[in-house]
């Protein structure tokens, strides 16, 4: 079968890659761009397993014919983290125990990542409709939407210190 070429910032990295014109994005991300940390899961689009950020909108990548991420920016799991530290969020899903088999976990991240850079102080009802898209067997999403919450604090926290530097006013 032919194969089509496809260029795209992945996680902040551009990237081009060729593969068959049928694959979805999540074939793509995992099978020819090796990032596993997306996960396959009902294929269907009704877990969330597989969701990204697009243009940094949460998709679900398993209904996204990769032919159509031309010229996107397109940010997984992977790419949440910073000069080798974790995500806020990454760092709250550890603390409060958010993630069991962890099989999930990737898309409730990038999700919860779009949610708290487009409303950085949700209310636990905003967190609950943001991530009703993505299903967990195992943990109960209470310790899931703590774990927003808390990452959602130490942003706002950090956010502040900084700002607090480039005024001038943090330094003593």
């Amino acid at each position: 079968m032919n194969k089509v070429q496809l260029n795209l910032e992945v996680n902040g990295e551009a990237a081009q890659v060729s593969f068959t014109p049928s694959k979805s994005l999540l074939e793509v991300l995992r099978e020819d761009l090796s990032l596993t940390g997306t996960k396959h899961g009902c294929e269907l689009g009704e877990c969330g397993a597989c969701a990204v950020l697009m243009d940094g909108r949460p998709v679900l990548s398993c209904l996204v014919l990769a032919l159509e991420c031309e010229g996107t920016r397109i940010t997984t799991v992977e790419g949440l983290t910073s000069d080798a530290r974790l995500h806020p969020l990454q760092e709250a899903f550890a603390d409060c125990g958010a993630a069991q088999c962890g099989y999930c976990t990737p898309g409730f991240l990038v999700t919860a990542k779009a949610l708290l850079q487009e409303k950085p102080n949700a209310s636990r009802e905003e967190i609950s409709d943001a991530l009703s898209g993505n299903l967990c067997r195992c943990t109960g999403y209470i310790q899931i939407f703590e774990a927003v919450e808390q990452a959602a604090a130490k942003m706002a926290s950090e956010a502040t210190s900084s700002q607090s530097n480039v005024d001038g006013r943090g330094r003593s």
